[in-house]
């Protein structure tokens, strides 16, 4: 029997329904049981736990959509219960991982197995991308009904494009007829041969190959035409390019069923941070030019981006120590990315806190289908999955404490303020910040709860 939690005076936001209003929200039983703004009106049952959030946001639980948790097959740069630990510390309740594993989660078993390891780990929820083509290899499709049948949540290549048009065009005629997501990772290959950071001055300079914005531009311009006549649900995976949101925004005002997320560090950082060589700002796509984050913040702004996801892709430190040719792409966020998205979107006026919930919360949760399982709402008589934020407390990143195996963070160091205080996945306390335990009481006796 899980414990009740009576969460007191906080603001609570809940974008599916409008909600943004201080009120108390008492859990039990792995559920939201009521919320009311009258407060004294709710009271925990005896033996439940109160916690004071005044001050503080209560929302739904964070969903990343978009993450890399490694296992099967490189276990040494983050596993899934590694990952999932991630998650919660970052106030993530659920997560979606992609298929570019060894092997690729291409069959039903795979994907069975990644949900048996997710479960074991009792942390975060782990939703299953499974792989589009055999292998991710571009040339035949895996199975992709036998997937979803078994819980796949979308589809995707991810760590590469599905680069032949004949291919995509019967991927997206798939995702149709199972009215499943396809993310892409839109990057034509024969235009980043040798690419490794953005194509411009500052490669010019460094001696580094280029990786044009276009690469990117051609592929959801390619899409967009294919889908047309299959009107599959279609997603572009971490937007990097000006040309892009202008694709992506142009589609949406035609009615087309596509979607497109950011990612921290394309709201950021620019090229500028590749230089010395640092392998930490080397991503796939590449970080691009102050243009661009103007650009991808003005998408965000108007709805032409409705999702927020960090790409976080681990790495161990001795890939990343590599020349920067050859070090992998790829920086960890889970463990960063809500006081990055604050820093980007809410401090500098881009938008409000309720939109920014709405970005990490209801609108992913809708990507993957996961809203009809009560995910991404704070709604009486639906999942207590639920986020509590501190949005005053200032703090520096330390990858070094992280809960990730791996360390590749180019915001190490970074000072930032607002951060996950309390984290609840189907009635389950998962974390207690330090420096918050005392805020939390017995219905009965004073005491203190601690939760890892």
């Amino acid at each position: 029997m899980s414990t009740a939690f009576l969460l007191l005076g906080g603001r609570v936001i809940d974008p599916s329904t409008g909600r943004d209003e201080t009120a108390d929200v008492l859990i039990a039983d792995g559920l939201v049981v009521a919320i009311s703004a009258t407060r004294g009106e709710l009271t925990a049952p005896a033996g439940g736990r109160v916690i004071d959030c005044e001050g503080k946001l209560v929302v739904p639980g964070l969903i990343d959509p978009h993450v890399h948790l490694r296992e099967p097959g490189a276990d040494d740069k983050e596993t899934i219960a590694s990952g999932a630990a991630a998650a919660i510390s970052g106030g993530f309740t659920s997560v979606c991982c992609m298929p570019n594993t060894t092997p690729a989660i291409d069959l039903p078993s795979t994907v069975e197995f990644v949900q048996m390891r997710a479960n074991a780990s009792q942390k975060a929820r782990v939703f299953v991308t499974g792989a589009a083509t055999v292998g991710r290899a571009g040339e035949q499709l895996a199975p992709m009904g036998a997937m979803a049948q078994v819980g796949a949540v979308a589809f995707s290549d991810d760590g590469d494009c599905v680069a032949s048009a004949g291919m995509m065009g019967k991927v997206l005629a798939v995702c149709a007829s199972l009215d499943k997501v396809f993310m892409q990772h839109c990057q034509d290959p024969t235009l980043t041969v040798g690419g490794a950071m953005n194509a411009g001055v500052v490669s010019a300079r460094l001696g580094l190959g280029g990786w044009p914005g276009v690469a990117e531009e051609v592929i959801i311009e390619r899409d967009v035409r294919l889908n047309r006549g299959h009107r599959a649900r279609y997603h572009v995976q971490h937007l990097s390019t000006a040309g892009s949101v202008e694709i992506v925004r142009r589609a949406r005002a035609q009615q087309q069923p596509i979607t497109a997320e950011a990612s921290p560090h394309h709201l950021l950082l620019t090229e500028e941070m590749c230089t010395g060589y640092n392998t930490q700002a080397k991503v796939n796509p590449p970080l691009r030019c102050d243009s661009d984050i103007h650009a991808i913040i003005e998408g965000i702004i108007d709805a032409t981006i409705t999702i927020l996801a960090t790409d976080h892709a681990p790495h161990t430190s001795a890939e990343k120590a590599r020349d920067f040719s050859s070090a992998p792409f790829g920086m960890i966020g889970l463990e960063c990315a809500l006081p990055l998205y604050i820093k980007a979107l809410v401090e500098s006026g881009a938008i409000s806190w309720a939109r920014l919930i709405a970005l990490m919360t209801i609108e992913p949760a809708r990507l993957l289908g996961i809203d009809g399982r009560g995910l991404g709402q704070l709604v009486p008589g639906l999942s207590s999955d639920v986020t509590v934020i501190d949005p005053t407390v200032e703090w520096t990143i330390d990858a070094e404490q992280f809960k990730s195996k791996s360390r590749n963070c180019p915001f190490d160091g970074w000072k930032v303020k607002g951060r996950a205080s309390n984290v609840f996945v189907g009635g389950r306390c998962l974390l207690i910040r330090d420096g918050v335990a005392s805020a939390v009481r017995s219905s009965s006796q004073s005491a203190r709860l601690d939760v890892v």
